[in-house]
C-alpha cells in the first residue's frame, strides 16, 4: 500500500520500559505507536482535540503487531507511522527500527473507524471534515 503521509521520530528506549531482562516490555510498543500516531494526525491538522471538536470519535477497532527483534534499554530507535487508508476508515502502519543498523524491530498497524458522537453511530464513510484535510494533502502533493 502506498502511504498518503508518513512521519518519523527518534527515541531512546527508557529504563522504565524494559523488563528484568533489559528487553522492552511488549505492551510499550502500543504506547510508541500512539505517540507517533499523534504526530501523524497533527501533520494532517486533525489531532485528537480536533477530532473531538469535529464531533467524531475515532476508536481503534483493529490492531496488529509483530515483534521481529527485541529492543533494549538505552537503544536508539526510529518510529515511523504512515497513513495508508482513509476513505472508509483510517489505517495507519507502524515500524520501529534500530537507529544505527536500520534493522526492523517491530511492525504493525491500527485501524480506526469514525463514530458520530451525537448518536454513537459508526460511520461507514470517513466524515467530510477529515476528507477535507486529506483532499488538501493530496492536492498539494500532486496526486
Amino acid at each position: 500500500m502506498k502511504a498518503i503521509l508518513t512521519t518519523e521520530m527518534d527515541m531512546l528506549i527508557p529504563f522504565h520500559d524494559v523488563d528484568s531482562m533489559g528487553i522492552t516490555w511488549h505492551g510499550n510498543y502500543l504506547r510508541y505507536f500512539e505517540v507517533i500516531r499523534c504526530q501523524l494526525l497533527d501533520k494532517i491538522d486533525y489531532g485528537y482535540r480536533k477530532m473531538q471538536e469535529s464531533g467524531y470519535g475515532w476508536p481503534i477497532v483493529d490492531l496488529q503487531i509483530k515483534y521481529v527483534q527485541p529492543s533494549t534499554f538505552d537503544q536508539k530507535v526510529k518510529l515511523t507511522a504512515s497513513l495508508v487508508e482513509w476513505e472508509n476508515r483510517l489505517k495507519i502502519t507502524y515500524e520501529v527500527r534500530d537507529l544505527a543498523s536500520n534493522k526492523r524491530l517491530t511492525k504493525g498497524y491500527t485501524i480506526q473507524a469514525a463514530v458520530d458522537m451525537r448518536d454513537q453511530q459508526l460511520c461507514f464513510v470517513t466524515p467530510e471534515c477529515f476528507r477535507d484535510k486529506i483532499a488538501h494533502l493530496l492536492d498539494s502533493s500532486g496526486d
